[in-house]
């Protein structure tokens, strides 16, 4: 892992540190995401993405076509069109 962004006392202060590793600092993130409407889609997107990291290897393809559909496509129910279509590209292969 890359070293975060550190201030004066040597407290890192980079997003992976104080919003991903941090229990609190990730629930409080989390909460702010999904309770800003502007957010709520990033914030869903998030914890979809957690689960699944955590589904079955059986299960992945069915999961990953509903996160493209749900957040990936133009007219999706949360679509996030932030993302990059680097992002976004189904994979190769």
């Amino acid at each position: 892992a890359q070293p975060g962004h550190t201030q004066d006392g040597g407290q890192e202060t980079s997003f992976q540190w104080q919003c991903v590793d941090q229990p609190i600092g990730k629930l409080l993130f989390r909460r702010f995401l999904e309770g800003a409407p502007q957010f709520a889609a990033a914030g869903a997107l998030w914890s979809e993405i957690e689960a699944f990291e955590q589904c079955e290897d059986t299960e992945r393809e069915a999961s990953a076509k509903r996160l493209r559909s749900r957040f990936f496509t133009p007219g999706g129910s949360e679509h996030c069109g932030f993302l990059s279509a680097a992002a976004t590209a189904p994979p190769a292969g």
